[in-house]
């Protein structure tokens, strides 16, 4: 099922959220229902803040770069994270589901490493760089309650509040150096 997307400024997306517990067919079935919300709505993440679930979950589902497309065989479902490293820096270009045909350079770490649970509550790792990093970190940050537009510049910032304002955002080319998550 296709799930309503909260976008700026909506106050929910500032909510904290609290960590999952109960590792069940509901956990189940809102991991399934925020994968066709994302792959709907175009984007390579989600966090369950999103789509008004105050619960630390994400997802994410990268490009194939062979085939160009999303492969759901490579969905990564995460509940619970917690990074155990952040190292490096680089600047990336983000875009957002929750702030819509928006985009500008954000600066991260270069590489994570987390802890987190699978949809049926084991314990895993992962190490990642790049867009996947990228993208972990993002997507942490709405379980957060913090919007990648907070991470940007104060001119940036200036020109996304005047664009908010009139109405009229400026949507630069979508590739994927400013892919949604």
């Amino acid at each position: 099922m296709i799930l309503d997307i909260l976008t700026y400024p909506n106050k929910k997306l500032y909510e904290i959220s609290t960590e999952v517990t109960e590792f069940d067919d509901k956990l189940h079935k809102l991991l399934d229902d925020m994968y066709d919300t994302m792959i709907a709505k175009n984007g390579i993440g989600l966090a369950a803040i999103q789509v008004g679930i105050a619960k630390r979950i994400l997802i994410i589902n990268l490009f194939n770069e062979e085939k160009q497309l999303q492969d759901k065989d490579e969905l990564i479902e995460i509940i619970n994270p917690k990074f155990l490293e952040l190292n490096g820096e680089c600047v990336y270009q983000e875009g957002c589901l929750s702030v819509p045909d928006f985009y500008e350079d954000v600066k991260r770490a270069k590489d994570v490493k987390i802890s987190y649970q699978d949809r049926y509550g084991n314990v895993c790792q992962m190490q990642a760089d790049g867009l996947l990093a990228i993208a972990l970190q993002h997507e942490n940050d709405h379980l957060n309650g913090k919007l990648f537009i907070e991470k940007i510049g104060f001119n940036q910032k200036k020109r996304f509040q005047k664009e908010f304002k009139q109405g009229k955002k400026q949507s630069k080319p979508h590739n994927r150096k400013n892919s949604k998550t």
